[in-house]
């Protein structure tokens, strides 16, 4: 199988970036690039309702830079895939028009991994559109996430997403999503997270999370989850 590696991201991001471009250059010269960071600590690394961890607590951190619509940024944490991999590094690029009172959010999304293995396969690529509309106070959204050749041995994946945010009081809010992740072949499974979050200030907050899948059957990894996690933002 061939992977889509960061010549494939680069040529990606520059097709992003020219359409935001054209879509937005005069809004887009107006304004400033803005860079913020997320840096936080978890109980477990849940992705898609599955521990990368190994059910081990996680650190992690990312940058973005965003310039009127377009966006890009980096984001890094420890893995434990019972391998040598020692940890991820994403890079993520798109661009967030609105359409009435809808945000727009299709982009492109690199996984990449430290001392993995020779031929393990778990370096990929996946293409994004999402969109996320006001609710009340709240918000409601959906994803869909597409990836031609997936993590390990999987070859063309599929993830659909749903999710919804509401707060609840001043320094509360709830949140939750449900999701189902669909392969070529086997191994298709349903997840879903329920959390609570708190604003401790305007910098630092503290998300406690319920997770889980509808495939025990697959190990461990697959099991129902709390996880918490404190996490500072700018």
């Amino acid at each position: 199988m061939t992977k889509f590696a960061f010549p494939a991201l680069i040529a990606a991001a520059s097709a992003l970036a020219l359409t935001a471009g054209a879509a937005s250059a005069q809004g887009a010269a107006a304004k400033p690039f803005t860079l913020s960071y997320n840096v936080g600590v978890a109980s477990d690394c849940a992705f898609r309702g599955v521990s990368q961890t190994d059910e081990n607590p996680q650190v992690f951190g990312g940058v973005d830079l965003s310039a009127g619509k377009f966006y890009a940024g980096t984001w890094a944490s420890n893995v434990n895939f019972g391998d040598d991999t020692d940890a991820e590094i994403d890079l993520h690029t798109g661009i967030k028009p609105t359409l009435g009172p809808a945000t727009l959010d299709p982009g492109v999304i690199y996984y990449g991994y430290v001392n993995a293995p020779s031929g393990a396969d778990h370096a990929n690529t996946e293409f994004k559109v999402a969109t996320s509309i006001p609710a009340g106070k709240g918000s409601l959204g959906g994803a869909v996430f597409y990836s031609p050749d997936s993590f390990g041995a999987a070859d063309k994946a599929t993830h659909y997403e749903v999710n919804g945010s509401y707060p609840v009081a001043e320094k509360w809010s709830v949140s939750g999503a449900l999701g189902r992740q669909s392969y070529k072949g086997s191994g298709d499974y349903t997840t879903w997270n329920l959390g609570a979050a708190y604003a401790i200030n305007d910098k630092l907050a503290l998300d406690l999370r319920y997770i889980d899948t509808d495939q025990h059957d697959f190990g461990k990894l697959y099991d129902s989850r709390a996880v918490a996690t404190p996490k500072a933002a700018s």
